[in-house]
């Protein structure tokens, strides 16, 4: 269960951040590093359909590929 609360959290911020690609950045890297595997996946699954709203965003994405 707390998994879930934290990919949801992470979620959050990153919606909060979505303004500022740098920021996104950093908040994106934060998450990869504090989430377990199956949530990373869920993330980048959820990351990628967020981009694709926000094409600015998409330099993030090299980091769900490391």
């Amino acid at each position: 269960m707390k998994t879930r609360v934290m990919l949801n959290y992470a979620k959050t911020v990153l919606e909060s951040v979505s303004f500022d690609s740098k920021l996104f950045y950093k908040e994106l890297q934060k998450a990869l590093d504090h989430l377990v595997p199956y949530d990373v996946e869920q993330l980048g699954k959820w990351v990628n359909s967020f981009v694709q709203e926000k094409p600015e965003l998409s330099d993030s994405l090299h980091l769900l590929t490391v």
